[in-house]
């Protein structure tokens, strides 16, 4: 068994997303221990910005009259689908940025779709697969609260892993991590912690269930 790993957090050390993250991996490698993790770090290594506009210019030019930055490109797109088709778990961990969705995964989606086994209007490679995706948010966006409607995220990854790339999908979700980061949320510093507990409880079974669906 493999499993596939996404981060988009621009940050390695005190990353939220990287920590739920590492709850879900870990209860998925307590079941097959020993197996292979394969890594993506498109927030701290983040992909050519052109490489998709090359992408899409190859997919209009006849391969023999493709410039090298093009050629580069639609391998590129090829190696990170590669890596989506040969895994038999998925696991994304993207964090809200500005109220929308990270950059350098909206760029990694971007390039995906260019490949053939994952354009509109074909049956996506990654049908089916098995699924986690965790996000986290600084602030609370939920129903009731002050800025409901902010997160402009989350509902378009789930629109892409889910409808899209079809994939069996399980989303944890952490809200108010900047609570003890800036002082402004601090007096939710109760229900940040309860928030907490719930996202990581929400990770521990996500993993235990990625690990033991059989596709």
């Amino acid at each position: 068994m493999t499993l596939f790993r996404l981060d988009a957090s621009i940050r390695t050390d005190g990353s939220t997303s990287r920590a739920l993250g590492d709850i879900v991996e870990a209860e998925w490698s307590a079941v097959h221990a020993g197996s292979a993790v394969t890594r993506r770090h498109v927030g701290s290594e983040p992909l050519p910005a052109d490489a998709w506009a090359d992408a899409v210019a190859a997919s209009a030019t006849p391969e023999s009259e493709r410039t090298p930055a093009q050629v580069a490109a639609v391998a590129l797109a090829s190696e990170l689908t590669d890596e989506l088709t040969r895994a038999d778990a998925l696991l994304f961990a993207v964090p809200l940025y500005n109220f929308g969705v990270s950059q350098h995964f909206k760029s990694y989606v971007d390039l995906v779709l260019t490949d053939p086994r994952m354009a509109p209007g074909v049956a996506p490679a990654t049908a089916g697969k098995p699924a986690v995706l965790v996000t986290v948010q600084g602030g609370n966006y939920s129903a009731g609260t002050p800025r409901e409607g902010w997160d402009h995220a989350t509902a378009w990854m789930r629109r892409i892993l889910e409808d899209v790339w079809q994939l069996d999908l399980e989303v944890v979700t952490r809200e108010f991590t900047l609570v003890g980061v800036n002082p402004a949320p601090d007096q939710f510093t109760e229900l940040a912690d309860e928030l907490r507990v719930r996202a990581e409880g929400d990770a521990a079974r996500h993993g235990r269930t990625l690990a033991t669906v059989e596709r």
